[in-house]
């Protein structure tokens, strides 16, 4: 199969196309025929070592020390059950799945293998693999970090999204909405048509005012980018408010119930695939760049396999 290795730390041209061995499911797994994956902060991040201080360090303990010790990146997946394990009970051949692979990586490839019980389910049934698979990386970081700050059980809660246009970011304002919270959002003029579209319209231009002079105060504020003064934005919380940070040492942890939660909002139309560019799989290099250059609005979707 073809895949997507990354030799060492570095720029994207660190990564090469290359032919390797097709994986094989064990007793308990799937074998999914990738049809699409993203370009995600996550991805980049890794792929350049880019973290600061002592934070390098321990993404070398976890990650390697000279280079990935899983070469394939990618974390995200949408495809098509090509075969299964003898004791696989949950999924069958031809079944259109999506799911998040974490430390395992192993996306940027033409077939993965992963356990039934892992971060897999069906994708949503009225999704094409690009929509399902863009769904999966900011909606499950911003499901964790809004379950963290206590959404699910407050009323009406007014919610700021610091960092609105980005995978995370745009999922997070949908996702706020369907719980019925008043959501505001920090974004510059270019993302301001996109989160019209989403239906957020209290809006603050970074680009032509100062969010900290409001007068508002919030019950949660969520830094989907995680590059705000934490001492200053805690000053606009209410009482009892909470601040929640996607830089720092607590990382999202992703579970098939969100996927579940995830593919119900879609399914519902609360929840919309936000895709900026879709790349074919030799165009890997440019995603990457693109991603780099922080432009990007929403989801990069590199598209592997055809049906």
């Amino acid at each position: 199969m073809k895949a997507i290795v990354c030799t060492k730390y570095g720029s994207p041209e660190v990564l090469e196309y290359r032919e390797i061995e097709n994986p094989n499911p064990k007793e308990k797994e799937i074998l999914v025929r990738v049809m699409a994956t993203a370009v995600n902060s996550g991805d980049v991040r890794v792929r350049g070592l880019l973290v600061e201080g002592f934070m390098k360090i321990i993404m070398k303990l976890v990650l390697g020390f000279s280079k990935p010790r899983k070469p394939i990146l990618g974390t995200v997946f949408s495809g098509i059950v090509e075969s299964i394990g003898k004791s696989v009970l949950s999924f069958k051949i031809g079944d259109r799945v999506f799911g998040m692979t974490g430390f395992q990586f192993g996306t940027y490839a033409e077939y993965l293998t992963i356990g039934e019980s892992s971060t897999v389910f069906l994708m949503p049934e009225n999704s094409t693999f690009e929509e399902a698979v863009s769904l999966i990386f900011g909606g499950q970081t911003a499901t964790y970090f809004l379950e963290k700050a206590k959404i699910q059980e407050r009323k009406n809660p007014k919610v700021l999204v610091i960092g609105s246009t980005g995978s995370v970011g745009t999922s997070a304002v949908q996702i706020a909405n369907s719980y019925g919270a008043l959501v505001s959002a920090v974004c510059s003029s270019r993302g301001e048509n996109l989160m019209k579209e989403l239906g957020i319209s209290n809006l603050f231009l970074y680009d032509k005012e100062d969010f900290m002079q409001t007068n508002q105060r919030y019950d949660i504020i969520f830094d989907a980018v995680g590059k705000c003064d934490k001492k200053k934005i805690k000053t606009l919380l209410n009482t009892g408010g909470i601040f929640k940070s996607v830089e720092g040492l607590d990382v999202a942890s992703e579970t098939k119930e969100q996927l579940v939660f995830l593919k119900n909002l879609y399914e519902a139309d609360k929840l919309k695939a936000v895709i900026d560019k879709i790349y074919s799989f030799e165009e890997v290099v440019e995603a990457h760049r693109y991603v780099d250059s922080g432009r990007k609005k929403g989801n990069v979707i590199l598209k592997i396999g055809k049906e």
